[in-house]
């Protein structure tokens, strides 16, 4: 990968206390590459992705996407802390899809998507309305848009939030257990969605339980356990012919105990 695109992790560490969650990790994401990050809880999948939106501050190492750095900048030879405009434009670079769909309750599905396009990019109302109903259309909501949050199922609402989250046209999207919250009726039409956006060129880093949408939708799995990356490749081979003994484990367990990660 170069530096002019996707995303670059270099040497990420990030504890709380006395707890080391991350322990450096490096990982290079190429543009229209689909990565999905599994492993067992409390493995440091979650802090990742918010270390890489810096909604978490690191203790060591640089996240680059597009080739800025993201939450700080160079001097003298050292990373320092950027100014909050600089972090808050390297950011919109990377569209964040939670486990809580973390949609206003006051404001409908449209004016959820329109939101930030208009108060934050300063784009046209007119235009980001009728980009956001094609994005609607495009995660099967079409009829849906003047509907509050409590109106809609689950699953319907995540999608909004994807929607939200395209509307700002990022580069990269980042997905934390976007079904996690789910009823299990309600995971296939989420899952479906990042597959056509996979299909569609999209990058992103999916941290999933969801074993088989890795297998079908993946370039890349990365297994990490300990706040360490154990193992990464092509998804059928870590998938099938895992090299670490811990990552075949993991799988083993997961094929066994579907309903637990």
């Amino acid at each position: 990968m170069t530096a002019e695109g996707g995303l670059r992790l270099r040497g990420l560490r990030k504890s709380f206390g006395a707890m080391a969650v991350l322990r450096g990790v490096d990982l290079d994401v190429a543009p229209g590459e689909v990565v999905c990050v599994i492993g067992p809880s409390g493995s440091g999948k979650s802090t990742l992705l918010r270390c890489v939106n810096h909604l978490e501050p690191l203790d060591a190492g640089f996240v680059q996407v597009d080739g800025l750095l993201v939450g700080y900048e160079p001097r003298d030879g050292r990373l320092h802390e950027s100014s909050e405009r600089d972090t808050a434009r390297a950011r919109l670079r990377m569209g964040m899809v939670f486990q809580q769909f973390n949609l206003f309750s006051h404001l409908s599905a449209l004016r959820n998507i329109t939101l930030g396009p208009v108060k934050v990019l300063g784009r046209d109302p007119a235009e980001v309305e009728a980009e956001a109903r094609e994005l609607l259309a495009r995660v099967g909501l079409a009829g849906h848009a003047d509907k509050l949050p409590g109106q809609l199922s689950g699953g319907q609402q995540q999608r909004v939030a994807i929607a939200r989250a395209l509307a700002m046209r990022p580069s990269v999207l980042l997905f934390d257990e976007p079904t996690s919250a789910l009823d299990p009726e309600l995971v296939g039409e989420v899952l479906a969605v990042m597959r056509d956006l996979a299909d569609q060129g999209m990058t992103m880093v999916v941290v999933t339980h969801e074993i088989g949408f890795a297998a079908d939708v993946a370039d890349t799995v990365v297994f990490m356990d300990e706040g360490v990356i154990v193992e990464s490749g092509p998804a059928d081979r870590v998938l099938r012919h895992p090299d670490s003994a811990r990552t075949a484990a993991f799988l083993a367990h997961v094929r066994r105990h579907p309903e637990a990660d």
